[in-house]
């Protein structure tokens, strides 16, 4: 019985040709190791707005590299002002390949968001203690979208239960990116803060997918398997 479902899941694993193993992409960190993303003297902004009810979203590229990344997951940070719990409560979300204003929609949603937890804060550089905008983690679980290699864009807006934002805050490290920005449903343009571009935190949850094998390197895996299975009759018979 144990040589059958070797032969088995020999089989299936070569046909499938999926991979096993987990990847996470994280578009850089969210705040420091005390816990604070830190607005600089020379910074103008504390996040930037992707309220879906005033249709302002926000967007950010990434590569896909390999044979692709089967997409399962988002996790996305913001902050709503004054709020002592988790408030935030759906995302819109795109993936784009090509130009984000003319490019096309690989894939599109509204998703649920739930808590993955307060993360820190967002604080000016000069009062590092005020908790008047804590970060969350927002988890969304969406339709598994398979993404071959290549760049794209990831866009998003937001809802949740307070008047201010929901905002996204720049990655804590002030690494210049080029984080977009569209405001009452108008084109994307390039987010820039006292002149210098930005990016934006979140994570890709899901998987990476291998090639299927090659029909010759198929065959002498099951050529393997069947060798195998005739040698053990053989040794059956001779006890």
């Amino acid at each position: 019985m144990r040589l059958q479902s070797l032969i088995m899941t020999l089989g299936l694993a070569a046909l499938t040709g999926l991979s096993h193993a987990s990847v996470w992409y994280s578009n850089g960190p969210v705040v420091n190791a005390d816990g604070r993303s830190i607005r600089q003297a020379s910074d103008a902004f504390f996040g930037f707005g992707a309220q879906a009810k005033s249709g302002n979203a926000v967007a950010e590229d990434f590569t896909v590299t390999g044979e692709g990344w089967l997409l399962e997951s988002i996790d996305f940070f913001s902050f709503q002002n004054n709020a002592t719990t988790f408030t935030l409560q759906t995302v819109n979300w795109s993936l784009m390949s090509g130009d984000l204003n003319t490019g096309m929609i690989v894939a599109s949603g509204t998703a649920g968001l739930s808590n993955g937890g307060q993360v820190g804060y967002r604080v000016m550089h000069n009062a590092l203690s005020n908790t008047v905008r804590p970060i969350y983690r927002a988890l969304a679980d969406i339709d598994d979208v398979q993404l071959s290699a290549g760049s794209y864009w990831l866009s998003w807006s937001m809802s949740g239960s307070l008047s201010s934002g929901p905002w996204i805050p720049p990655t804590a490290d002030g690494a210049i990116g080029n984080a977009m920005q569209s405001g009452a449903g108008g084109s994307f343009v390039q987010i820039l803060d006292n002149g210098d571009g930005v990016s934006l935190p979140f994570v890709l949850n899901g998987s990476m997918v291998t090639a299927v094998p090659e029909p010759s390197r198929l065959m002498l895996m099951l050529a393997g398997v069947l060798a195998l299975a005739g040698a053990s009759r053989r040794a059956s018979r001779q006890r």
